[in-house]
């Protein structure tokens, strides 16, 4: 009798891990029993497969992804007598070299239900067809990233496939930079990076720290999914707004009625209310953890960096970059890439601040930074600007272009014909800061519709509390803005006024 085919399916049912020969002989004793046969997937390469060099199976060394202690308890008390692994090893012999073991990756949020849909099979076409080169090489850049933000998602009791929201929202780019102003892997605007408890200003962003910001993705996903109680709605309002969703469950609730979980979104996309690129959001999502997760299904060979690993150090306010560099013994590079939340080559002027050296450099860095001489230690110089000149002239006058000395003077002021002001004091960036500068814009910029009406929910704020400042009620507010509860979320934008303006985590 060839067991092999219900083997494979218990295997794939069951999820467990042990010797593929083991599990045959189990089926063989509960064959032997008048038991129903569990039945498992085969290995999935020539070595998991139990070949040796010749190309002879051997039924004792094969590899199965199957955990003994995922078999039923009546089935491991079953005796495996001899004759059983004589089976055992007949059944192996049977099985042919075009059916192998694969268990194949699983998610925790649910692609199955979905991976036929019309918008799913679309994009995982697009992301291993036209877009293949590019949607490959974001998944490489990911994996330097993506097991400190699936930690931090599973901490916080999220899905760990949530991860791939950074996917498709930045394709893993720290320093991505949408048209509507949103930056970082997961794509905030600066007043919902700020209320999310971000550092957003000239010298710091941390929208583009990866690490930072997936904590405040967390904070804000939470709340959604709290809000909603559906993986897929919430995804839908980090990119589309929670007011707007909840609206349309509103709108259309009697033809929602029987559908239920994550098949509520899908059911209310079909109502053509969520804009275009909102619809589309949740096939992306599923099509990028199918392609992402399972690359070598899909053709796609994909080449995993180092998870990024680093020593934290606390240094004055405008140390270099190039200083930690030194005294760590490493590229000036490397200690960029570590922290990408820097804007201006040095760390911001006042206090003292953390910062990310590689992993190895601590126990040494404090001695050696100590060790370097002032000039290296201090990135910034003064000058009292006279009268008559101008920002043109003194960059010149220090080696610097306009631009590059505007970049640690935001404030100084101007006269009319655009000579400062005399009496100001203009900071002076040596050559090794200014070659760590990131030429970025300004983080303040925000850029919301036109006629919007809006209000960031700032931390410790209450609905009551912002209802009482714009003179309306909190009914009135959880109407306009499609709250279901008057829980509200730091960085959250309120519209105030207007059947126009959106709640939404201000972005795109």
């Amino acid at each position: 009798m060839n067991f092999a085919p219900s083997l494979r399916v218990w295997m794939r049912q069951h999820g467990a891990r042990t010797t593929l020969a083991a599990g045959v002989a189990l089926c063989c004793a509960c064959h032997g029993a008048g038991r129903r046969s569990p039945v498992a997937p085969a290995p999935a390469s020539r070595a998991e497969s139990g070949r040796d060099s010749s190309g002879t199976r051997q039924a004792g060394t094969a590899v199965a992804a199957i955990a003994l202690d995922s078999v039923p308890l009546a089935l491991r008390l079953q005796p495996v007598t001899p004759a059983d692994s004589a089976r055992a090893a007949a059944v192996l012999r049977e099985l042919p070299d075009t059916s192998p073991i694969e268990l194949g990756p699983t998610w925790d949020i649910d692609v199955r239900s979905y991976e036929t849909r019309e918008r799913v099979a679309y994009w995982v076409t697009r992301f291993t067809g036209d877009a293949r080169d590019r949607f490959q090489a974001q998944v490489e850049r990911g994996t330097r990233y993506e097991p400190l933000m699936r930690a931090r998602l599973r901490a916080a009791g999220l899905p760990g496939d949530l991860v791939y929201l950074a996917l498709i929202e930045s394709g893993y780019d720290p320093h991505a930079y949408s048209r509507a102003a949103a930056v970082g892997m997961w794509q905030f605007m600066t007043s919902t990076g700020r209320g999310a408890g971000l550092r957003v200003n000239w010298w710091i962003d941390e929208r583009r720290d990866p690490l930072r910001s997936t904590e405040a993705a967390i904070g804000f996903l939470r709340y959604l999914l709290d809000q909603f109680g559906s993986t897929y709605l919430a995804a839908a309002a980090y990119n589309g707004g929670p007011g707007r969703v909840s609206r349309g469950l509103t709108r259309y609730e009697t033809d929602l009625r029987g559908s239920t979980g994550d098949d509520i979104f899908f059911a209310l996309a079909e109502k053509d209310y969520l804009r275009p690129e909102t619809r589309d959001y949740v096939p992306r999502l599923i099509a990028a953890a199918l392609v992402a997760k399972n690359p070598t299904h899909y053709g796609l060979v994909i080449h995993r960096l180092p998870t990024l690993a680093y020593d934290s150090a606390r240094v004055p306010g405008g140390t270099p970059l190039a200083a930690l560099a030194r005294a760590s013994h490493s590229p000036v590079d490397d200690v960029l890439d570590l922290n990408p939340q820097i804007l201006r080559g040095l760390t911001a002027p006042g206090d003292s601040s953390w910062a990310r050296i590689p992993a190895g450099a601590g126990p040494a860095f404090d001695s050696l930074f100590t060790a370097l001489n002032r000039g290296e230690r201090t990135g910034l110089s003064v000058w009292h600007s006279k009268s008559g000149e101008s920002m043109a002239r003194i960059a010149r006058r220090h080696g610097l272009t306009a631009k590059q000395l505007a970049w640690y003077n935001p404030k100084a002021a101007r006269l009319k014909n655009g000579d400062l002001h005399a009496g100001q004091v203009i900071r002076i960036p040596t050559a090794a800061v200014v070659t760590a500068a990131r030429d970025v814009p300004d983080p303040a910029i925000e850029r919301y519709g036109a006629g919007r009406a809006v209000h960031i929910v700032r931390r410790g704020e209450t609905l009551g509390g912002i209802a009482r400042r714009y003179h309306t009620s909190v009914t009135s507010l959880m109407r306009l803005n499609g709250l279901r509860k008057s829980t509200i979320f730091p960085g959250q934008a309120l519209a105030t006024r207007g059947s126009r303006a959106k709640t939404a985590k201000a972005k795109k």
